[in-house]
């Protein structure tokens, strides 16, 4: 595993186009998530202590969590599934796949299906499955796994996507992004149509109303759930808050920690299947619970790791993984790990075993800018010590697979030196002696190449005078210094912080217009009167006949009559080939630009 995981680093930093690659996802992520959290009215410590407390309550809780939230989504009318394993979760989604006799599955993205290896075991049952994200599909199309959390296409620049589309699709696009866009949502349009299955994954389960909520940047998540007859689901057990109010500030704090963004483009809440008057939505909704290590993790040293709630900061932050990327983070046999970087090096050996992966957690500085980046403020430097040292418990094959014997050998005998002042003091000096030998004119001690110093560190040479030793002549001198320091006054009390007063709201309506067209929208304002002329003057704009809308009753008085007066055609029912459509809107959240729309009859959401 060793040389494996080795000899990927280095290939890793010898990829010119990987390394352009990654510098510049780091610098975009960084600079966007530090622009993003700065809008929030209180200081970002106390969202994160009071987010890492939920999430914290949950873990501790989970059973009784799960038994909350199973209860309110299976009244809502969703079939729940628990998978013990990986491989009870694929059978659960080929026996539903087989009941319905499916053929087509379209899935959004879903971490979780990558940890089940699902699409290979799908492909392998004569299923057509297809990735409707845009960087699930592109590295589909090339046969590779996810190389980040959430952006699973980081380690790619777009010269080598026009390569992957000119070969896969046989459509070269000039290197330009907007064409690559419109190319691949071509491509994927009949695949909504016509596919049988959608298979999508799950941020949070809300226990207290059985809600799945999902949060993707792209239209294909709300597709996925929303037009095939059948959905299912997959969700680790841990993904759950306890409320709608715990999801508000998770929402808070996911999106800018993940994109820098203030929220992301769609925010999806999925309370049951298709009802009688509902216009859209599958006849069935299926909830995988996966399992798959995460209450034996629960049970580990590792257990925090299990606050995680996917954002990836910790993977941007990280200096290794900016040089290394995902793709390097791969066991014994060369296949890549579904969860990298500083997270993936805890929860990869805390699930699936640290023999296999525990290498990973040697991959880290511990500089702790995973920790200061964490959105639930998660121990990551500490997690990675105790893989370090063991955290999952091994077996004697597995420790000598991970830790060579020389090390095993030398760790022993330093064991046996530090446990005894007066060795290791007499060790100190032997060492500082000997260095002065071996190394007379440097500050830093030589040692053989196999030990990894000398190649890409060096060691500093141990003093002749140990630490106690120097400590003891200035005791006394030092001692008036200590003895005149305070201890912190009671206004250095760290639990008495107070947040920030939220600062003086401009008109909301301008907020909202700001925050929209940031986001590449339009605003009109307009009065009541006005608004037929508008929206018929942006129709023929943009060269619009026909419309998808609302129905009448939810429209201001009217306005589909006076659009149909200037001839464009209103329909009702779902047209692929309309390329427009009108709502109205439950309410513009102005922090954000968002649009608050409830799935009710009359009015449909596709």
């Amino acid at each position: 595993m060793v040389d494996t995981f080795r000899k990927q680093i280095r290939s890793s930093i010898a990829d010119e186009n990987l390394q352009i690659a990654l510098d510049a996802n780091a610098e975009r992520r960084i600079e966007a998530r530090q622009i993003a959290f700065a809008s929030l009215p209180n200081d970002l410590s106390l969202y994160r202590q009071q987010a890492k407390k939920i999430r914290k309550d949950v873990i501790d809780n989970l059973d009784r969590y799960l038994e909350q939230f199973t209860d309110q989504a299976e009244s809502n009318g969703i079939n729940i599934h628990f998978a013990a394993d990986d491989a009870e979760a694929v059978q659960i989604v080929l026996d539903i796949a087989k009941a319905n006799q499916c053929k087509l599955i379209a899935k959004s993205k879903t971490m979780v299906s990558e940890e089940v290896n699902l699409n290979h075991a799908l492909d392998a049952a004569g299923y057509q499955v297809v990735e409707t994200d845009l960087g699930e599909y592109i590295i589909q199309l090339r046969g590779e796994p996810p190389a980040h959390i959430i952006t699973p296409a980081v380690h790619l620049r777009k010269e080598q996507v026009d390569a992957t589309f000119e070969d896969k699709l046989g459509i070269n696009c000039n290197n330009d992004i907007a064409t690559m866009t419109a190319v691949a949502r071509a491509e994927l349009r009949n695949v909504f149509m016509e596919a049988d299955l959608g298979i999508s994954g799950v941020n949070f389960g809300v226990a207290e109303s059985g809600s799945l909520c999902l949060v993707t940047n792209e239209g294909n998540g709300r597709m996925v759930t929303t037009l095939p007859r059948i959905h299912v689901a997959l969700m680790g057990i841990e993904r759950i808050v306890p409320t709608m109010k715990d999801l508000a500030l998770m929402l808070e704090l996911l999106p800018r920690s993940a994109t820098g963004q203030k929220m992301t483009v769609y925010t999806t809440l999925i309370n049951s299947p298709r009802k009688e008057s509902d216009p859209d939505g599958p006849e069935q909704r299926h909830l995988v619970l996966v399992d798959n290590g995460r209450q034996a993790m629960r049970a580990s040293p590792l257990a925090e790791g299990l606050l995680c709630i996917r954002c990836g900061a910790c993977l941007n932050a990280c200096p290794v993984f900016e040089e290394i990327g995902g793709h390097a983070f791969v066991n014994e046999k060369g296949k890549a790990s579904t969860y990298p970087g500083p997270i993936g090096s805890i929860v990869s050996p805390g699930l699936f075993g640290q023999g296999e992966f525990g290498r990973f957690a040697r991959a880290s500085t511990l500089c702790g800018a995973c920790k200061d980046a964490c959105p639930v403020d998660i121990d990551l430097p500490k997690l990675l010590l105790r893989v370090r040292a063991g955290g999952v418990t091994l077996n004697s094959k597995d420790e000598q697979r991970i830790v060579p014997a020389h090390v095993r050998w030398g760790m022993k005998f330093y064991t046996w030196l530090a446990v005894n002042a007066g060795r290791f003091s007499g060790g100190l000096k032997f060492a500082g002696i000997l260095s002065k030998i071996v190394s007379p004119r440097s500050d830093w001690l030589w040692l053989p190449g196999f030990t990894g110093w000398g190649f890409s560190k060096d060691l500093p040479r141990p003093s002749q005078r140990p630490f106690r030793a120097r400590w003891a002549r200035g005791t006394e001198a030092d001692s008036s210094s200590i003895g005149s320091m305070k201890g912190p006054s009671e206004t250095d009390n760290q639990d008495d912080i107070h947040p920030r007063p939220s600062p003086v709201e401009a008109d909301p309506i301008q907020r909202f217009s700001q925050e929209l067209t940031a986001l590449s929208g339009e605003f009109t304002l307009c009065k009541t009167d006005q608004l037929s002329d508008r929206i018929i003057e942006q129709l023929e704009k943009l060269e619009i006949t026909s419309i998808l809308a609302w129905d009448d009753e939810h429209l201001p008085a009217k306005l589909l009559e006076d659009i149909q007066s200037a001839g464009i055609r209103v329909v009702h029912e779902f047209n692929p080939g309309i390329k427009a459509g009108l709502s109205g809107a439950e309410a513009g959240i102005a922090e954000t630009g968002t649009l608050v729309l409830p799935l009710e009859e009359g009015k449909p959401q596709y």
